[in-house]
């Protein structure tokens, strides 16, 4: 399909970036020089001794050649996009489509529930017509903690959706509104004044106009109230009179046979017109009904295998379907609060063009964090692949999904643009209109029935219908599968960031989230549906390289190994792998080296990155290649052979160590507990400074010296050094442990005496 070119519409234009024709003539011109390489190995090969070596260069400049094409594929027609979110405000509202919104939590203790409390308000907020938003919250812990926050949550919306609407409050979390530095105060927001009833009952009174208003006290005091039942571990019936929505559940946790992996179904629906008897809010001298808010546990059952994160989904699919069947899905991960209250008008702007609605399944927005540090120095924003990486797709068949901030079209779950693929249930499919209360027996009858375990039991819920499962990175995969059927993707990145997420701050808790990455792109790469082969056919050859990229990071672990023991065994026993500055071979390895890093780090800055950020990105992408990816791919490989198993490792998302923080804030690594991931980047750390050591030294021993080999080992010790601070320069908690630098020391020397075999 052809990429979109620059045009002027009602509501949204694309332009292609300038960087295109200069990025397409540098192709041509680097990958004359790969060519050359690969010739160059190959006369090694056919005319020198040291074949093993020459083997071992071919092998791990092939997958650099490999993984540099999938990034070139994605530099072929980048583009930028602007939308116009002002003209669709101007339309009535009965042009506004409903809005579906899916948030999933899975662990009351790594997942704190005033987090997803937040994220669910700040969506509820949005400037967008209050009753056509209905947000479902998953819980795949099943836990009563989260539950009753919702409850809280509910409650609380009744005054901060209208004070955020009536002030043009731009931060519609609550946790940031008040804990901004910058925020904008006003005499309602101060005045309020609260009355305590038997600890139940909550009136909020504004003593000078009588109207309801919104202090900071409210918001801390529901974050009291649910924050010590999750302290405490169980909600008591004294939090509740017989008359709210939560007391008839209560019941459920008291069983004796309700565990985490094994219960019934349970939907919750907070209803504001006709659940807590609130009156409807007058805004804008209009009468506004509060947003739906649908708490869902989906059944689970020891005796029947249950999918993680696509499951859950896809149980809130349904669930929707029943229930409101909006045309339009937003899904959000429970730390990704909205920090942008106009982010849906940016999102319609190209769902309700009908040029290319008819084609178009989602809109993506990037990934941001909040809290970090200057020069993120565990690369946490991943620009590459949520910013970078997306500009490239949006120019061929659209962004990949990365399972947070993206609007869907619902139509999309169901097969491709042409071809309808209808579900068991007519209620399950897109068309369906949902007519009926929400609350009514039948509807919520079936609701409870489709969130069942068995239910998707020889049905095409996960292959052809819905959120699609075979790998542990369900958003790259069902992306992935959308695009193959046909569905285009649009990237859409407005000034103001749309959302906002929480990154890890400890060393080992990123290489263990990337480490679960590997594992499932791996699953997909070497499935049937891998992008090399199924890929390319389906979406074309640039788009189909361009998700390899994804699918094969693991593979980026064999030329780094590589090239992080042979230069430097190279150094220590005085023996040229590569070729000596009089060679004129010699300035095509500089050509290469210093033409890809400069193209990365001008796209990386061009993208609105900085160089220190730029520099910290890549020597993360180093210790990837030694923590994370080889470990993942001995996971994967363990599996395959049905040697072991893996599961769904949920990163925590929890961070209450006051020191660890200012170590993060200080751009100190923390590695954290002891892992044996941190073992061979400990080793390799080792073996780079002892080789530049000797290197120096044999400056004024070798006639020309080893230059290219000096200057990889040079670049590995440099991109080492927080290592080496935590080894022998610090004594704080984030260190490295005692007992892998040791390990990590002794296998060292072996490794170096091994060496001198494959170089003798």
């Amino acid at each position: 399909m052809e990429p979109e070119r620059k045009r002027s519409a009602a509501l949204h234009t694309c332009h292609p970036c300038r960087r295109t024709i200069p990025y397409r003539i540098y192709a041509i011109i680097h990958t004359c020089g790969i060519i050359s390489l690969m010739y160059n190995h190959a006369h090694s090969l056919a005319t020198a001794d040291t074949t093993l070596t020459t083997s071992l260069l071919l092998i791990a400049d092939v997958v650099l050649a490999f993984m540099w094409a999938t990034t070139t594929c994605l530099r072929f027609n980048p583009i930028h996009r602007t939308e116009y979110p002002n003209k669709y405000v101007a339309k009535p509202k009965e042009d506004f489509p409903e809005l579906d919104v899916f948030i999933c939590t899975a662990n009351p203790y790594k997942e704190p529930p005033m987090m997803v409390v937040n994220t669910a308000l700040s969506v509820m907020a949005y400037d967008y017509p209050s009753d056509k938003i209905s947000v479902y919250v998953s819980d795949d812990g099943g836990s009563s903690l989260t539950l009753f926050a919702l409850m809280e949550a509910a409650k609380f919306s009744e005054h901060w959706l209208p004070f955020c609407k009536k002030n043009n409050v731009e931060d519609r979390s609550p946790e940031v509104y008040f804990s901004s530095k910058s925020q904008y105060w006003t005499d309602e927001a101060e005045n309020i004044k609260r009355n305590y009833k038997h600890n139940i009952v909550h009136e909020y009174v504004d003593i000078q106009n009588n109207r309801y208003t919104l202090k900071q006290t409210m918001y801390e005091d529901m974050k009291k109230r649910v924050e010590h039942v999750v302290n405490s571990g169980n909600v008591d019936t004294h939090h509740f009179t017989k008359s709210d929505q939560f007391y008839d559940v209560l019941d459920l946790w008291t069983n004796n046979n309700f565990t985490h992996h094994d219960h019934p179904t349970i939907i919750k629906v907070f209803y504001h017109s006709n659940s807590f008897h609130f009156k409807p809010v007058l805004l804008n001298n209009e009468t506004e009904i509060m947003p739906n808010l649908m708490y869902v546990s989906r059944e689970k059952s020891r005796a029947t295998p249950h999918h993680f994160k696509a499951g859950a989904l896809n149980t809130l699919l349904r669930v929707s379907s029943v229930m409101t069947n909006s045309p339009v899905i937003l899904t959000l991960d429970c730390d990704m609060f909205s920090n942008n209250p106009r982010t849906p008008l940016h999102a319609l702007c190209y769902l309700s063009d009908p040029k290319i609605n008819s084609t178009l399944g989602f809109v993506q927005f990037p990934q941001k964090f909040h809290g970090i540090n200057k020069n993120d120095i565990y690369a946490s924003e991943l620009r590459r692949s949520f910013v970078i990486n997306m500009v490239g797709f949006d120019g061929l068949m659209g962004p990949a999904y990365a399972g947070t901030g993206c609007f869907f079209n619902r139509r999309a779950f169901y097969g491709p643009p042409t071809n309808l693929i209808l579900p068991e249930v007519d209620e399950l499919g897109p068309n369906w209109i949902a007519d009926k209360r929400i609350k009514d027996h039948d509807v919520l009858a079936l609701a409870h029935n489709v969130a069942g375990c068995n239910y998707e039991r020889n049905s095409n819920w996960g292959s052809k219908i819905g959120f699609r499962y075979g790998s542990l990175v369900e958003d790259y995969y069902t992306g992935y599968s959308l695009h193959c059927e046909g569905w285009r993707s649009v990237f859409c990145s407005p000034p103001k960031t749309a959302f906002y997420g929480d990154s890890p701050k400890c060393l080992i808790d990123v290489v263990s989230q990337q480490k679960r990455w590997t594992i499932g792109l791996l699953e997909v790469a070497f499935s049937r549906f891998s992008p090399v082969t199924y890929g390319v056919r389906s979406t074309g050859l640039l788009t189909g390289i361009g998700y390899c990229q994804y699918a094969f990071w693991a593979f980026l672990s064999i030329p780094l190994v590589i090239y992080g023991f042979l230069p430097q065994f190279a150094l220590l026993y005085g023996v040229s792998v590569f070729p000596k500055p009089s060679d004129p071979w010699f300035w095509l390895y500089i050509f290469l080296f210093l033409g890809s890093y400069g193209q990365d780090l001008l796209d990386f800055v061009l993208e609105g990155g900085t160089c220190h950020g730029w520099w910290n990105d890549q020597r993360m992408w180093l210790i990837r290649g030694f923590s994370s990816f080889p470990f993942g791919f001995i996971e994967f490989t363990l599996k395959t052979l049905n040697l072991s198993t893996h599961g769904f490792n949920l990163t925590s998302k929890v961070n209450d160590d006051d020191k660890q923080s200012k170590r993060y804030e200080q751009e100190i690594f923390d590695f954290g507990h002891s892992s044996t991931m941190f073992f061979p980047i400990t080793m390799v750390a080792i073996i780079n400074l002892f080789a530049l050591l000797y290197g120096i030294y044999g400056i004024f021993v070798w006639d020309e010296g080893l230059v290219l080999e000096l200057m990889l080992v040079s670049f590995a010790v440099v991109n080492s050094w927080p290592i080496y601070m935590a080894m022998v320069l610090r004594e704080d908690d984030g260190k490295l442990p005692k007992n892998v630098c040791i390990l990590a020391g002794i296998f060292a020397c072996f490794v170096v005496v091994a060496g001198f075999f494959v170089l003798k």
